[in-house]
């Protein structure tokens, strides 16, 4: 067969599609990666065959032109305003129809313009691939399927996002219109393909997600084991030494600082006040940007730009984190008790982190402190103590990455694949 693999302009978005492109590849497929230039140097150094589509995006500057997101004019969530903490189900209040708008308006606008459509379309005419696998973002994949008769299918990063909004919506979809369906239904027309839910949910959707994360439901997912490649790296000798103190990693993850996204995470400088006094020693992947609200370091905190997690998480008692994807598959992986500070910020709150912080609190690997919006040093400190000194977090965290160990891996998922995509394909326009 013949796989496309299309992901979008974050690095953690590319790295999550990376093993099962490998596996596929080992399996005798062929496998390409698509993506805007602005990541065919990354899409390269994995190794994995890539093409560039439409025009570099220069997403940083994008990013800072857009305007803010209009706040949602429903009741606030009673959970939230009580505990600090909310549930991912209950993201049905408020106005979810505003942040769906806006997400397909941002989606459109800054990633996939026409000539990128068109672009992606004219390569798969041309490759005439079996099978598409779109990152959740990248929503005219399917177009480019349709065209060539190709299956389609989703590979989630974290919990299925787009499933969630479109439920909430789904009322307002009758009177006041879909955003998607506006905009989709002219690019699938030229082919004889209609817009329905496969089109916005692919054939069937590949989740990394443990049973125990919350998900939605009326969605085929098929599992597969999230295998953590944090890109090619040269992992510093001090890494592998075994730390004099307990050794507690500090990460805010890569995908916002990439992208120059602000305002969505904790403060370093009260992360750095929470852990100042602990006899610990701390690993805080912060760059210079991340830092410039920091007055002082503290003694015990070592700052590097970037480590991969791989490496460094076997050697840690805990990790703070925000709730990005590969940061929990990783800390899964290995183990690793979870402290999780996510954030409910407009539509940051539907990509997932506040699913995982409830999980992972839930299967007692680790705690939701608290959003990060109300977060203080004195709550982080006393969330990290409370992982540090109950055995049961990292007797739970083992416990976690068993059952994790026991989904299907990208190898394993190749077979199904296979079948799936003789299921779903069509004869060629």
């Amino acid at each position: 067969m013949r796989i496309l693999f299309v992901t979008n302009p974050f690095k953690s978005h590319l790295y999550v599609q990376v093993p099962l492109a490998w596996a596929l590849r080992t399996a005798g497929h062929e496998v390409c990666i698509a993506g805007p230039p602005d990541m065919a140097d990354d899409i390269a150094r994995t190794g994995v065959p890539g093409v560039s589509i439409g025009e570099t995006l220069l997403l940083a500057e994008k990013v800072a032109a857009v305007p803010p997101i209009p706040e949602a004019t429903g009741p606030a969530d009673p959970r939230g305003l009580r505990t600090g903490k909310s549930v991912q189900s209950d993201f049905g209040w408020g106005d979810p129809y505003i942040e769906f708008k806006d997400l397909i308006s941002g989606v459109k606008g800054v990633f996939y313009p026409d000539s990128t459509v068109n672009d992606m379309v004219d390569f798969a005419k041309t490759w005439q691939p079996d099978l598409v696998i779109s990152d959740p973002t990248a929503l005219p994949g399917v177009v480019a399927a349709r065209a060539v008769g190709a299956a389609h299918c989703r590979m989630l990063f974290t919990v299925d996002r787009m499933a969630q909004l479109r439920a909430a919506c789904r009322d307002r979809f009758a009177t006041d219109g879909d955003p998607l369906r506006d905009w989709l239904e002219p690019l699938l027309a030229p082919y004889g393909a209609q817009f329905d839910e496969s089109a916005v949910q692919g054939q069937w959707t590949l989740s990394p997600m443990p049973q125990w994360v919350w998900r939605p439901e009326g969605v085929h997912y098929v599992p597969m084991r999230n295998v953590p490649f944090n890109g090619p790296a040269t992992t510093p000798k001090w890494v592998y030494e075994p730390p004099t103190r307990r050794r507690v990693c500090v990460t805010l993850g890569i995908s916002h600082r990439d992208a120059n996204i602000e305002g969505t995470s904790a403060s370093a400088a009260e992360l750095f006040d929470a852990v100042a006094d602990l006899d610990i020693e701390v690993i805080a992947t912060f760059n210079a940007k991340q830092l410039e609200s920091v007055l002082k370091i503290p003694d015990n905190v070592r700052t590097v730009d970037f480590v991969p997690l791989n490496a460094l998480l076997p050697s840690c008692a805990a990790i703070v984190h925000e709730g990005g994807c590969g940061t929990f598959a990783t800390s899964i992986e290995h183990a690793v008790p979870q402290v999780i500070v996510p954030n409910d910020f407009k539509v940051e709150k539907w990509w997932g982190s506040i699913a995982m912080a409830d999980a992972v609190e839930s299967r007692g690997a680790g705690v939701y402190s608290v959003n990060a919006g109300s977060m203080t040093a004195d709550v982080l400190r006393d969330s990290l103590k409370q992982v540090l000194e109950d055995p049961s977090y990292a007797e739970n965290a083992a416990k976690a990455r068993s059952e994790v160990r026991g989904m299907p891996t990208p190898y394993d998922v190749v077979p199904m694949l296979e079948k799936l995509t003789a299921e779903y394909r069509t004869s060629r326009p």
